[in-house]
């Protein structure tokens, strides 16, 4: 589904993302580890296009996408959430999430109502739907932010630190969330500091470090690689 191809991203003369090479298939749920500023917002930029990258590609189901506006990549189906929740603070959730419907999903108003509707059901915010978005506790403010990435419909799903800052409790509610929406045959990709988070959902684990990918496989394998203790947990 997904193709990054000798993928690059520098700043000034700091290179972040150098020369990446990275797959992703349909159906998978990928999380991505890494240390604080190992690149991964700034990888999850490019392929969501706020960043255009200093060389290589980005392939969405066979097409390049490395140049396409990033509003254009949302309506090819690719959403994603901000690891700081991003809401029209003013505007009611069901408001929030019409929009991202009309706009992000390009559909009617009288289509995104119905889509509206349902993606509040789906994320447990039907009775939240008229509370002005900017009151909600950060639970609801976290599945505000997916239920906005949902409206649009995606097939590739980019979630950034999602499960940050909240409670044990919390944390289940939502992954309970996120398994629903995998199991409906989204594709994800999972940026999360929340180790135990992703060792309940993802069926693949990526570390990322020095610009590029260390360790690649199934949790338990990629957490007890040594690169990734001295990389990622300082060991």
């Amino acid at each position: 589904m997904l193709q990054l191809a000798s993928l690059s991203r520098a700043f000034g003369g700091l290179s972040v993302i150098d020369k990446l090479d990275f797959k992703v298939e349909a159906g998978e749920i990928v999380g991505i580890l890494g240390p604080n500023g190992a690149g991964k917002t700034t990888l999850f930029n490019m392929i969501a296009g706020v960043l255009p990258p200093s060389a290589g590609r980005v392939v969405f189901e066979g097409r390049d996408i490395t140049r396409l506006k990033r509003w254009d990549r949302c309506r090819l189906g690719i959403g994603r959430t901000y690891q700081v929740p991003k809401p029209f603070t003013h505007m009611s959730v069901f408001e929030n999430v019409l929009v991202a419907a009309v706009h992000g999903g390009k559909m009617s108003v009288a289509r995104a109502k119905v889509e509206a509707a349902t993606v509040l059901e789906r994320t447990g915010l039907t009775h939240r739907a008229l509370v002005p978005a900017g009151q909600l506790a950060l639970l609801d403010m976290k599945q505000l932010e997916l239920a906005k990435a949902l409206a649009i419909q995606p097939r590739l799903l980019l979630l950034d630190e999602i499960a940050g800052g909240l409670t044990e409790a919390e944390c289940e509610t939502l992954l309970a969330t996120i398994a629903a929406v995998h199991r409906s045959g989204v594709t994800i990709v999972w940026i999360e500091h929340v180790i135990q988070a992703l060792r309940r959902l993802v069926t693949r684990l990526a570390v990322l470090y020095g610009g590029g990918i260390i360790a690649q496989g199934t949790p338990d394998a990629v957490l007890a690689d040594h690169r990734v203790k001295e990389a990622y947990l300082g060991t």
